[in-house]
């Protein structure tokens, strides 16, 4: 019996483009999947004065970058590449470091400014890669990806006007 190879895979960027821009989601999933768990760590464990506003925004946060999780994970695997899913992947490629304690709230917001930046820097970083390989599918995302975390980035800094 012969044995049936797979189609060609043929989306129309080439394999050196897909293999980058897969490299470069894999780091914004990292990224975005640890800053997903600071952020509801930080959901459970808030205390102070602005418990409640904090808790809340949290939630709204956390539960969005969940969301998210899935579609950047899904974008690699529509350019043929394997997503990373384990605890090790994810240190091994994200900038956003752990908490080596629970923050104050006010530590909790600097954190999450600077980890939904870190997040967008990424994505800005990738998009270039996906413009280069006319992968328009992949910019649309990390544009989406861009302005909600400049946009969280943005009400956690008013919380420290």
């Amino acid at each position: 019996m012969a044995s049936v190879q797979p189609p060609r895979f043929d989306i129309g960027i080439d394999d050196v483009q897909r293999e980058r821009i897969a490299q470069g989601l894999s780091r914004l999933l990292a990224d975005s999947f640890r800053l997903y768990l600071k952020t509801h760590n930080y959901h459970w464990n808030v205390t102070g004065p602005m418990f409640q506003t904090l808790h809340v925004m949290f939630m709204d946060q956390y539960t969005e970058e969940w969301a998210a999780l899935d579609l950047i994970a899904e974008r690699i695997r529509a350019l043929g590449v394997v997503a990373p899913g384990t605890s090790a992947q994810f240190a091994a490629l994200s900038s956003i470091p752990d908490d080596d304690a629970v923050p104050t709230a006010q530590e909790m917001i600097r954190n999450l400014v600077e980890g939904q930046q870190t997040v967008a820097r990424t994505a800005r970083e990738v998009f270039r890669f996906a413009d280069e390989g006319n992968d328009q599918p992949t910019c649309d995302l990390l544009t989406q990806r861009m302005d909600i975390h400049e946009k969280n980035a943005w009400m956690l800094r008013s919380l420290l006007a």
